[in-house]
């Protein structure tokens, strides 16, 4: 059972990497898909960041082709399997429903990022550090930073907040939520250093035209910065 749930894991990887290129392109939501249509979210990265994406194709399909190979049935590598490919499944079919709505593509993306946190959470930093719990980790990054991306482009686009207020309220729960799931994992620091490749895309995406958000976003990525520097020289005293 534990062979075929690997198994499982590395075909929904898999999937998950090819879903792109068999889903009709997905750029962001498009404007006249809200209510309020604005067309510059304030809180989306620049479109170089989302180039991390083959960073995390390439490690997950390489962690669940290792752990069927070598850890199909070691207890550390099973416990994380549920809650990863639940990710993973979600992942493959988010791309069409984002085209389709972006109010099911914020609840499902949610989801992911839930997942995807847990999976990491439960994940042991030792052994197999750089195949079980960073590819994990990088992938809870994004996945931290991508729904709440997604969330705060419906509360603008739903007329809930103005674009630069959802903005800075997106920003604020990433300053709570990274240094929180960070502290669970401290020696795992690729968690934060994700969420901070995300911060400075915002800043990119916004500088020269939303300053506050741009200004914002550098500022949480420092104390996130910080945070995670803190925790994993703490985790380092016996």
């Amino acid at each position: 059972m534990n062979r075929l749930f690997a198994l499982i894991v590395l075909v929904s990887a898999a999937a998950f990497a090819v879903a792109p290129f068999v889903t009709p392109p997905f750029t962001g939501y498009e404007p006249g898909q809200f209510p309020v249509e604005i067309a510059r979210p304030a809180i989306q990265p620049a479109g170089y960041a989302f180039a991390i994406w083959s960073v995390i194709y390439l490690w997950l399909i390489l962690h669940a082709g290792f752990g069927l190979w070598k850890r199909a049935d070691d207890p550390a590598w099973v416990r994380v399997r549920p809650a990863l490919a639940v990710a993973l499944v979600l992942g493959t079919v988010w791309l069409a429903i984002a085209g389709a709505s972006p109010v099911w593509a914020t609840a499902v993306i949610l989801v992911m990022a839930a997942s995807a946190i847990l999976a990491f959470l439960q994940a042991p930093t030792e052994p197999d550090r750089w195949i079980l719990s960073a590819p994990l980790a990088i992938f809870a990054g994004w996945l931290t930073a991508a729904s709440l991306v997604s969330t705060g482009i419906l509360l603008a686009g739903y007329g809930y907040t103005g674009n630069e207020e959802a903005a800075l309220d997106m920003l604020g729960v990433v300053l709570i939520l990274t240094p929180l799931v960070q502290s669970r994992k401290p020696r795992m620091p690729v968690y934060s250093v994700t969420v901070i490749w995300a911060l400075v895309g915002v800043a990119a995406k916004n500088w020269g035209s939303e300053t506050l958000v741009a200004w914002a976003a550098l500022a949480v990525a420092a104390v996130v910065l910080v945070a995670a520097g803190w925790l994993w020289r703490r985790s380092q005293i016996p």
